[in-house]
């Protein structure tokens, strides 16, 4: 492998921004130093990075890349793509593939998959079930990034709802139980209320009230109840309401908390007054809901109440997409647009640019115990991400990767650019060239 200097860049870590240089010696971080005072080994190339912002590359902790079984959406590949154009460098995939990923050896050939198709770092969730506590207790903790439970059915329909089951699992389970929390009876109760009135074409400007505000805050509060019970290491997915952030707590620092959160850009960035104009393309489980719940999780994440921002990347066909509402699945892609979309609220003043960084890059990093990455440190490996904070460019078909071949954001222009995305030191991505031949190695956990 080739060494790389990066030179005259504005750094972005541990809640500081300096100019400086780094210099990549194969996979690893060799040096940080002020300008002009790193030294380079003869023959390395030369990256003059005036003007742009060195971030440590973005780690995704909830995708849904689709494979295998629904390749159709989306794949290791494609998607991988994508997520190298939009500076991510590292994804933890979900469970609820076809096969459902649930046992040992099925994650196993996930990860077989992973390593001959990904283009940046990966690992994969185990899902868990009413009926695999023994898989789910052979994980080796040092290999797999965590067990994914649905408390509230959702694409897939994982749904896990023995409550002996529950209490083993978070008694038992030695990775990280990462919970998508919505009340299963709540949400029936409000799809049978909206089903009188409208049959099977209930406008989807109640899928908020149907997936209310109530259901996330039940289910939350009960993986919190359990999670304290049994002190088990829980990480609660894309949180969407005000409610929730009572859950939290700031008052320790992240390395020793025991209970976790996560917000994901769309629940950042958009509020129920959007299903106008987008409908079914904004339709996420959970829900997007006002603005008064968004503007509380911006302010969860500024007060240090949620600790990670993520996708929930999750691609569907338009067509699919365009089915009357309880036809319609939810979710949608954002790997692409996640760093670009954050670096708006930066220039709308909600986030600091060290904010964005710290949830993106360390916080997951830390969450979930990687080794040896999301932090520009001597030493670690070297995922990094160039951003141009003023190069303003619009979201069209023609530039858009994922496989789906929409966006939520299609027609925004944002005012920021990925410019070129390392991944173990190589450059994968590069003003819209990809490197296709490049492939990802498999995170590693420090527990």
């Amino acid at each position: 492998m080739s060494n790389t200097l990066i030179i005259n860049a504005t750094l972005i870590n541990e809640g500081k921004s300096f100019k400086g240089d780094l210099l990549i010696k194969d996979e690893i971080i060799s040096a940080i130093g002020p300008p002009g005072q790193v030294k380079a080994p003869p023959g390395t190339q030369s990256v003059n990075a005036s003007r742009l912002l060195l971030l440590p590359g973005i780690i995704d902790d909830q995708v849904h890349f689709r494979e295998p079984g629904l390749t159709y959406k989306g794949d290791i590949h494609s998607e991988t793509r994508a997520a190298a154009a939009g500076g991510i460098t590292s994804f933890m995939d979900m469970p609820n593939t076809i096969p459902q990923t649930v046992t040992i050896e099925l994650l196993n050939e996930k990860f077989r998959t992973g390593s001959e198709n990904s283009l940046i770092n990966y690992s994969f969730y185990l899902g868990g079930t009413d009926s695999n506590l023994k898989e789910i207790l052979n994980v080796d903790p040092a290999k797999v990034c965590g067990l994914k439970l649905f408390l509230g059915s959702s694409t897939g329909d994982m749904l896990i709802n023995e409550k002996n089951t529950i209490r083993e699992i978070f008694k038992k389970s030695l990775i990280p139980v990462a919970c998508h929390c919505e009340d299963e009876q709540t949400i029936k109760k409000n799809q049978e209320l909206y089903r009188k009135e409208y049959g099977e074409n209930v406008p989807v400007k109640f899928h908020p009230l149907i997936r209310s505000r109530e259901a996330c805050f039940l289910s939350s509060s009960y993986a919190v109840s359990l999670a304290k019970e049994y002190n088990t290491r829980l990480h609660i997915l894309h949180l969407s309401t005000a409610d929730e952030m009572k859950l939290f707590s700031n008052e320790l620092p992240l390395g020793q908390k025991r209970i976790t959160g996560e917000v994901c850009i769309h629940h950042l960035w958009f509020d129920d007054a959007w299903y106008s104009n987008l409908g079914s393309r904004i339709k996420w489980n959970p829900a997007i809901k006002t603005r008064f719940d968004r503007d509380a999780l911006a302010e969860g994440v500024n007060k240090d109440l949620i600790d990670v921002i993520a996708t929930d990347h999750a691609p569907h066909t338009l067509e699919e997409k365009s089915n009357s509402y309880f036809k319609s699945p939810s979710g949608g892609p954002l790997v692409q647009h996640s760093l670009a979309a954050m670096m708006e609220l930066w220039h709308n003043k909600i986030f600091s640019i060290e904010k964005i960084v710290e949830k993106m890059c360390h916080n997951p990093a830390i969450v979930f115990n990687i080794k040896q990455r999301g932090f520009l440190r001597e030493g670690y490996k070297a995922d990094l991400c160039l951003v141009d904070p003023d190069n303003a460019w619009t979201v069209t078909r023609d530039n858009i990767l994922y496989r789906c071949g929409w966006s939520p954001f299609e027609g925004m222009t944002f005012k920021s650019k990925v410019i070129m995305t390392f991944v173990n030191g190589t450059i994968v991505y590069n003003n819209g060239i990809i490197n296709d031949d490049y492939r990802g190695q498999r995170l590693t956990f420090e527990r």
